[in-house]
């Protein structure tokens, strides 16, 4: 069921990992572009008959009101609606953790410098429609951005049905604080947020998931605003050791292959009789999926195995691949965390599947695919702030100082750089002399 892979070939892994990556097409960052060019022409006008054109879906309305959005959400079901309220209240006492203060540090002669840490002022949230629903990623995307102090959070999804929204998405909105929703959904909703129309006031950052035409759309809008991540197939990766229950193993492992026919599912053990045994169990369970054909193909493409000599060469190769999601099903998962370098997000311990992450525990679900996290790190507080430093010099410190400045700044042959500091330090010395 797994293919079995050579530990000892760390490169031909990490070449197999970003191989099934979706390479986004010439045709659609044209397709992207005539989008975003008929947005900036025709604003709104643009969203309604894009709406018709892909969606096949008339919007009743472009934006959405407080009251259009309460009503929807009471749609929702009950027990739904309670277990999104502990969902949310989870995920905000993790990101309240992450908030970082700003600072001043002082010095002799009346120098002072530091740094602010300040929240962006408006952030635009796209929420993929279609067949799947995911208000779980509202909440992971708008509680961030709240905790970090936006004060204006613009949400866009697709219209349902009915040419409003689905209730569960207004639900999770609404749980999180988000007022401004917008219908429209595809490349068309990146193209608003980046640009605005009539109706919408352009964003300084886009955040959130969807298909290869968003994401075409969001590379190209990048620069006149910030984005998140291009964000790639789902995948997880699984250390297990001899205690590890097989049937947990094979559960985990279908949780990330019911995704999408490109997702990875990958365990790494010591232990050749975990492989057979959790081989056995993909097979049994794969029957009882309602999206069986999607995880099987995700593991006939990209399922994989790997028997490495030692837990440390299990954590190697796991450091090499920087998944997504790792999951530590050890004994003392506190041991081995040290050793983790690379990984979207670590799931310690037998119990702790991958899905506790993705809906209810508090940490993030956005979070890097195939093998960034080597260089980026799961959606936060910090994805919606920015930094600006501050410096004060009193003149005693600049005629300290002013000789140093010139001479780095002749160095470079930027002459003007040291008459700025020369021509202060002058004037200084003939008030002093008056």
């Amino acid at each position: 069921m797994l293919r079995e892979l050579n530990a000892a070939d760390l490169e031909s892994l990490t070449a197999w990992l970003k191989s099934r990556t979706q390479t986004i097409s010439g045709d659609i960052y044209k397709a992207a572009a005539d989008i975003i060019d008929q947005v900036r022409q025709t604003g709104d006008q643009a969203l309604r008959d894009l709406a018709l054109k892909f969606d096949h879906r008339s919007i009743r309305t472009l934006k959405l009101t407080q009251e259009q959005i309460d009503e929807l959400a009471s749609q929702a079901d009950p027990a739904f609606v309670q277990a999104l309220q502990g969902a949310r209240d989870n995920i905000l006492a993790f990101h309240q953790a992450q908030k970082t203060n700003s600072f001043i540090l002082t010095r002799d002669n009346g120098v002072y410098l530091g740094q602010r840490v300040l929240p962006l002022d408006a952030v635009g949230i796209y929420v993929p429609g279609g067949r799947a629903q995911y208000p779980s990623s509202v909440l992971m995307n708008a509680i961030p951005a709240k905790v970090a102090g936006v004060k204006r959070i613009v949400m866009m999804t697709p219209p349902a049905e009915n040419g409003l929204i689905e209730p569960a998405i207004a639900c999770a909105a609404k749980l999180a604080g988000v007022t401004e929703i917008y219908v429209t959904g595809g490349a068309q909703a990146i193209a608003a947020m980046a640009y605005g129309t009539e109706t919408i006031a352009p964003v300084d950052k886009i955040v959130g998931p969807g298909n290869a035409f968003v994401a075409a759309a969001k590379k190209l809008v990048f620069g006149t605003v910030d984005i998140d991540m291009i964000a790639g197939p789902s995948e997880i990766l699984v250390i297990a050791d001899a205690g590890a229950d097989p049937a947990w193993i094979a559960a985990d492992l279908l949780s990330q292959a019911e995704h999408d026919p490109l997702a990875s599912a990958m365990l790494v053990t010591t232990e050749q009789t975990v492989i057979d045994q959790v081989n056995r169990e993909l097979v049994r369970q794969l029957e009882t999926l309602p999206k069986k054909d999607i995880a099987a193909a995700s593991l006939a493409d990209y399922g994989r195995s790997i028997l490495c000599s030692s837990m440390e060469k299990c954590l190697q190769v796991a450091n090499r691949i920087a998944p997504e999601h790792l999951e530590l099903m050890v004994e003392n998962p506190m041991n081995w965390l040290g050793q983790v370098r690379h990984a979207g997000s670590v799931f310690l311990g037998y119990s702790t599947c991958e899905s506790i992450g993705d809906y209810y525990g508090g940490t993030n679900h956005v979070l890097p695919t195939s093998g960034t996290a080597k260089f980026s790190s799961a959606l936060g507080v910090d994805a919606f702030v920015k930094r600006s430093s501050f410096l004060h010099y009193s003149p005693e410190q600049l005629e300290q100082d002013a000789e140093a400045i010139m001479t780095l700044a002749q160095a470079e042959h930027l002459q003007a750089h040291a008459n700025a500091a020369a021509i202060r330090v002058a004037a200084d010395r003939q008030k002093g002399g008056q």
